[in-house]
């Protein structure tokens, strides 16, 4: 059995591969609500991974529902003022491909028979959404533990506070959808065969 390099997508050609086998899988009713919740959720464990103890004190606390809610509606990017528009623009979009992708990734998983373990580009890169997109407070944490074994002891060297873990989520699940259109090439979805 060949095995192909990983490649990522640096050509139009890549670009479009990946955009219309999203645009594909996504018709497909089923397919696209689960894209929209996988996003909902991924979004919503994003913004809830910032601030924790105000999520419990939140669901667990003595306010009202509707101040609970309005409350939780303004942690989201553009709802609230927890992000900018660079910041919020970002969660969106990786929220956005988090959720193309967790569909894509089932799609291929369930129509072609295949395991999670021939998948595991594509889990990994979810993996990689989810721990770099949810918090770029904790994703800072966590460098610095990791930083101050070599002995570095402060972040202040990042340029955009943080968002780095963001972004490189960002890159990794475009390089996951990438990976998996490229693994379904060939295939059929809904009807209409991929070149």
């Amino acid at each position: 059995m060949a095995t192909r390099s990983l490649r990522l997508p640096t050509r139009a050609d890549d670009w479009r591969l990946m955009g219309r086998t999203v645009r594909l899988v996504v018709t497909i009713p089923a397919y696209g609500l689960l894209a929209v919740a996988a996003a909902a959720v991924g979004l919503t464990l994003f913004v809830l991974s910032l601030s924790p103890d105000l999520f419990a004190y939140l669901v667990g606390g003595d306010l009202p529902a509707g101040t609970r809610a309005r409350i939780l509606v303004n942690l989201y990017p553009f709802l609230g003022t927890e992000y900018g528009p660079l910041d919020g623009g970002v969660l969106v979009a990786v929220a956005a491909l988090f959720g193309a992708n967790v569909a894509l990734l089932t799609y291929h998983l369930r129509e072609h028979d295949l395991s999670a373990r021939q998948g595991s580009g594509s889990v990994v890169g979810l993996v990689f959404g989810v721990l770099g997109a949810g918090c770029a407070a904790c994703g800072t944490v966590v460098l610095a533990g990791v930083l101050s074994l070599f002995g570095a002891t402060t972040l202040a060297f990042l340029p955009l506070e943080g968002l780095e873990f963001t972004l490189l989520s960002l890159v990794a699940l475009v390089a996951s959808t990438y990976w998996l259109a490229d693994g379904m090439r060939g295939g059929r979805i809904n009807g209409c065969p991929i070149n």
